[in-house]
């Protein structure tokens, strides 16, 4: 009889491992997955605007980082605005931007709040602004991207349309 007893406990405890270790891969895959949720950004996108074209420039550097970069053409000039990082790690995916002369040049953390195959909501309470950084596919060849928070004690918001050159 204890054998059976036994026998039945370590079936049923190897059950349940296998259970758990599904789960916890299963979630791993799901989290793995949300910077693949972001490959509509990869190209070259531009945003005309009375000041001149504005550009953001998106590759994959590999399977858990793009890489951004925001710039703007005067006439010959290139004026570079920021870099990006867009990481996924165990916690989430996480959007990184360095901006010159700013922030002792080190990048300034947005974790994700949304991630689905068209929408990209990044926040970050504790920044002055902007608290929130978003990315809206419109089309396979369109997106906005918008900044947005307090600032001066009110709320402010800029959008961005910008449509695919590359």
């Amino acid at each position: 009889m204890l054998y059976r007893t036994e026998n039945y406990v370590m079936k049923n405890t190897f059950r349940i491992f296998l259970a758990v270790t599904g789960i916890t891969a299963l979630y791993g895959w799901a989290e793995q997955k949300q910077i693949d949720k972001a490959s509509w950004l990869i190209g070259t996108w531009e945003s005309k605007t009375s000041r001149g074209s504005l550009y953001e420039t998106w590759s994959k550097v590999n399977d858990s980082e793009f890489y951004g970069k925001s710039y703007m053409l005067r006439e010959k000039d290139t004026v570079v605005f920021e870099s990006i990082q867009l990481v996924q790690k165990q916690e989430g995916l996480f959007y990184m931007p360095t901006v010159r002369n700013q922030n002792d040049g080190q990048a300034v953390t947005f974790k994700s709040k949304l991630v689905t195959d068209d929408k990209l909501v990044f926040e970050n309470p504790e920044h002055d602004f902007p608290q929130r950084i978003a990315y809206t596919k419109i089309s396979q060849d369109s997106l906005v991207a918008e900044i947005s928070g307090v600032r001066n004690g009110q709320e402010r918001a800029q959008k961005f349309s910008m449509k695919r050159i590359k």
